[in-house]
């Protein structure tokens, strides 16, 4: 079979970049497809050497930094990459890569990181966020986003088979698309967050510092439990206002190297998780340090973190239900008190269930048995 691994954006190399990458080993011959590419030259090694086709965005005037603002023109610079020599087209979606034109006789699995977020369920906060809320610019953004939610829906026929990255987004496929999907976990590199047991009297939280990943709520929190100590690494366009309204026992640490995170990560009492992610990356990566994780009780933290376990399982952390700071700081004294219960190498051991061997033997299975189903079907139609 001919191979394509059709990507939304490569600017950098984090979630959605590893899981292209890992597609790549699986098709290590398939050719890559992106609507721009513009990586930089030390962090290109998950492309395996190969150079990414792209579309003419990538020549537009400051598109190398300015990018997102061409999303109006990205429906139809997917549809115009030429597809038609392939067998079998991947893409790796969050947006638009799923838009691509294919024919009766090709397969196309879509491995879905999300709806269009800030089209659908989230558009009211993307609208809060960008200072979008009334105004000219905020009746031509609602326009757009109506416009890309009719293109998303459409293109959604164009996918044989779904792939979700969690079953919470298996149900935001199902409520947006009318469409059934599997579930894959995305792989995590655990194997770069070394084990270990002894911990310190100290919590922590790393994150890039947008709104939506409620790193002022953590701070606020922690601030008001002034007994505890908290330490803050990342940052982002609200770091500046954070770091004012944080109390003597939040430790704000701004940037750091991947060494110094990990080091607090493996060393920290608890990670503490406020955001709604559609899977979470970093609530895995402190548990395969042996880290216990107190998060918000949404979206896929739900399935990577063991809160009450079922029999036969050991948790791992504990949830808060809402993001409010008087129901984090009840999370955090109910984390103190059942903390005995609550093993370092149980959080290792759950962890390692996102590796990213695993993933890739069950993306293959999958691929396999959506290929084999496909060829099935066209054998009968010409029977």
């Amino acid at each position: 079979m001919k191979v394509a691994l059709v990507h939304e954006w490569l600017v950098d190399y984090s979630g959605s970049e590893r899981v292209y990458e890992q597609m790549r080993l699986c098709f290590p011959d398939a050719d890559l497809y992106s609507v721009v590419d513009f990586v930089p030259e030390k962090d290109r090694a998950f492309l395996g050497g190969k150079k990414p086709f792209t579309t003419f965005i990538q020549k537009l005037p400051f598109a190398s930094k300015k990018y997102r603002n061409y999303l109006p023109l990205m429906p139809l610079a997917i549809e115009q990459l030429d597809l038609s020599q392939y067998d079998l087209i991947i893409s790796s979606s969050h947006a638009v890569a799923k838009g691509v034109l294919t024919g009766p006789d090709q397969l196309h699995i879509c491995m879905c990181y999300s709806p269009i977020r800030y089209a659908w369920d989230l558009q009211h906060q993307y609208l809060s966020e960008s200072g979008l809320t009334r105004g000219l610019r905020s009746m031509i953004a609602r326009w757009l986003l109506h416009r890309i939610r009719i293109w998303d829906c459409r293109t959604a026929n164009g996918v044989d088979e779904f792939i979700a990255i969690s079953q919470f987004i298996a149900r935001r496929i199902a409520r947006v698309y009318r469409r059934a999907s599997r579930v894959i976990y995305p792989p995590v590199d655990v194997n770069a967050f070394e084990f270990r047991g002894e911990k310190h009297d100290f919590y922590m939280t790393a994150s890039r510092m947008a709104p939506y990943k409620r790193i002022g709520l953590i701070v606020d929190a922690f601030t008001a439990m002034s007994d505890k100590k908290l330490i803050v690494i990342g940052d982002g366009t609200e770091f500046a206002s954070i770091r004012k309204r944080a109390g003597p026992n939040v430790t704000m640490l701004g940037y750091q190297p991947f060494h110094v995170m990990r080091d607090h990560m493996q060393r920290a009492r608890a990670f503490v998780f406020a955001a709604e992610e559609d899977f979470g990356i970093a609530p895995i990566e402190a548990q395969s340090c042996g880290t216990p994780v107190i998060a918000y009780g949404r979206g896929g933290a739900l399935e990577t973190i063991i809160g009450r376990p079922a029999p036969g399982q050991e948790p791992t952390g504990v949830f808060f239900g809402n993001q409010t700071v008087e129901s984090l700081c009840e999370a955090v004294v109910e984390f103190e008190t059942r903390a005995s219960e609550i093993k370092a190498e149980a959080c290792r051991a759950n962890a390692l269930r996102f590796s990213p061997e695993r993933f890739r033997a069950e993306f293959v299975a999958y691929v396999d048995e959506a290929v084999a189903n496909r060829h099935e079907r066209l054998e009968g139609h010409r029977c």
